[in-house]
């Protein structure tokens, strides 16, 4: 499975209504842990759950990467995290 496919599974705990997850690891290559670009290191997500609309934007990112902590550990270097509205 490759991190693009994790992340898009564990994020289904959100009961997302919108996701989308992107690799952007090429447009970074050289970057930490990326060397080739081709690391999967850097992802951006765009998301929209009704589990997200109440909190502040600082505790919906915190719920997210929460849920991607082992992905941290892992490699996953940087996330780019954008919440659509319904």
């Amino acid at each position: 499975m490759t991190r693009k496919e994790i992340i898009e599974h564990k994020l289904r705990a959100l009961n997302p209504h919108f996701l989308e997850v992107n690799d952007i690891s090429a447009s970074h290559a050289g970057h930490l842990g990326n060397p080739n670009g081709d690391g999967q290191t850097h992802f951006e997500i765009k998301i929209s759950s009704d589990a997200l609309n109440s909190g502040t934007k600082i505790e919906q990112h915190r719920a997210i990467n929460n849920l991607l902590k082992k992905e941290f550990i892992n490699g996953l270097h940087a996330l780019s995290i954008t919440i659509v509205k319904k």
